[in-house]
C-alpha cells in the first residue's frame, strides 16, 4: 500500500490484500481448505441446534480462531521457505512453533465443542 492512503481508500486496499491472502491460503494449503469446511459445518451446526447466542459464537469463533492461527502458520512457513531451502535450526524451530500454535488452536476447538455439546445434551 502506498504511503498516504488514508480513510476509506486504505480500508478498501487492506480488504483487497486480505482477500488475496485468503485466496492464496485456500489455493496452496490443504489444511486451510479443510478448516473452511469445518467452518461451514460449524455455521450449520450453530444454526440447526438450539444453542444460545454465546454458544453459537463460541462454536463458530473457535473455528475462526483456528483459521487465523493456520493462516499465520502458513505465512511463517512461506517466509521461511522463501529465505532458503537448506536446513537451519531456527527455520525448523519457527515451523515447529507455528505447528504447535495450530495444535493448541485445534485443542481449543475440541474443548469448546466438547463442553458446549456435553453441557447442552447431558
Amino acid at each position: 500500500m502506498k504511503p498516504g492512503h488514508t480513510g476509506l481508500l486504505r480500508i478498501l486496499k487492506a480488504t483487497g490484500f486480505s482477500i488475496q491472502g485468503i485466496k492464496a491460503g485456500f489455493k496452496h494449503e490443504a489444511a486451510i481448505r479443510q478448516e473452511f469446511v469445518l467452518l461451514a459445518v460449524s455455521v450449520i451446526v450453530a444454526a440447526v441446534f438450539d444453542f444460545d447466542l454465546t454458544e453459537k459464537c463460541l462454536l463458530v469463533g473457535s473455528v475462526i480462531f483456528l483459521l487465523i492461527v493456520e493462516l499465520l502458520n502458513s505465512a511463517v512457513e512461506a517466509v521461511v521457505d522463501r529465505v532458503g531451502s537448506e536446513f537451519h535450526e531456527l527455520s525448523g524451530r519457527a515451523k515447529d512453533m507455528g505447528s504447535a500454535a495450530v495444535f493448541f488452536a485445534l485443542v481449543l476447538v475440541a474443548m469448546t465443542w466438547f463442553v458446549i455439546f456435553y453441557s447442552h445434551f447431558s
